[in-house]
């Protein structure tokens, strides 16, 4: 089922999912089933899974030198949801990157999800590599997420690359994009970004999923002003609990998020991480608490493979 039609069937319910992350290359997938089973008793209608994309690695020659190669340290993406949705009966939303990915091999990636029974995906530029100081698309590859968008729902109208064949069976995905109350780090102002994020809209995005933040207020206003943008489409809230007192310096620096001063405050008298954990909690139920009360359609937690604290939030709202 479509992420939008689990909205419309909630008759205005809030609505409980999470993101999770694909174990590395050559782990068990056991391990993340035991993240996902305690959150299980809430009910999520769907499932978000990252897609990571390749990265350098360095290989030691015999003759002392240094071999770089690429590759992907999380693959299996689609393999992850297919499992997911098999185990427990639930819809998946895998990621789909423009970002080391060719033209070519999206459409492949999006075959694969079609044939499977995946109904929704989650359409997005990437990051820059690591060596990259700014994005860098690969040779027919999508610069934009809006190019993406753009090509899922032309598969949706039955229009495959090179159009060699007339498709008698056309995709029907659902597709989600990113949104960013306190705008996306390259973009110059917040105004510049829901001008993007509009086009993706008017591409054929039917969904929107923020990057986390810790002040309600800025998703509040974000949304207000999206709307008056001519943005009519469902837009989730992305939350994150801190965990560590790296995240104070680590979440602002990589997502160029503000984090209000209470919660700096809290984190830095705490005596340990398992204090800021809880402290982490807290916020992220009060946060929870709040949106919920205002109608939100999903609270959305990125719980990047512990489970453990996000089901101290939900046990506290569904």
């Amino acid at each position: 089922m479509k992420v939008t039609d689990h909205i419309k069937n909630a008759k205005g319910k809030t609505l409980f999912s999470f993101e999770i992350i694909p174990p590395k290359k050559g782990n068990s997938i056991q391990e993340l089933y035991s993240n996902i089973d305690p959150l299980m008793e809430f009910n999520p209608p769907f499932i978000d899974v990252t897609t990571s994309r390749e990265e350098y690695i360095y290989i030691d020659r015999e003759d002392g030198l240094l071999d770089r190669k690429i590759t992907r340290m999380r693959p299996g993406s689609v393999g992850i949801c297919a499992a997911i949705k098999h185990k427990y009966d639930v819809d998946t939303v895998p990621h789909v990157l423009c970002g080391g990915f060719t033209k070519e091999e999206t459409e492949y990636l999006l075959v694969d999800c079609h044939y499977l029974g995946i109904d929704n995906v989650m359409a997005l530029r990437g990051d820059a590599m690591s060596h990259q100081k700014y994005f860098e698309a690969c040779d027919g590859g999508h610069h934009y997420a809006k190019g993406l968008v753009e090509q899922i729902q032309n598969l949706n109208k039955g229009k495959y690359l090179h159009d060699v064949v007339e498709a008698s069976s056309p995709a029907n995905f659902c597709i989600g994009v990113a949104g960013y109350p306190e705008k996306h780090m390259e973009a110059p102002s917040l105004q510049t970004d829901l001008k993007r994020l509009k086009e993706k809209v008017d591409a054929g995005a039917d969904y929107v999923v923020t990057q986390m933040f810790f002040d309600n207020k800025k998703y509040f206003e974000f949304v207000k002003k999206a709307k008056d943008f001519g943005i009519d489409v469902p837009i989730i809230p992305g939350i994150k609990p801190l965990a560590t007192k790296r995240h104070l310096q680590l979440l602002p620096q990589v997502f160029k998020i503000d984090l209000p001063e209470d919660l700096i405050t809290s984190v830095e008298n705490c005596k340990d991480n398992k204090a800021v954990r809880q402290v982490g909690v807290e916020w992220a139920i009060q946060q929870s608490k709040e949106l919920q009360q205002a109608g939100v359609p999903v609270l959305h937690y990125y719980s990047m493979g512990k489970s453990d604290n996000v089901k101290a939030i939900a046990s506290k709202l569904f």
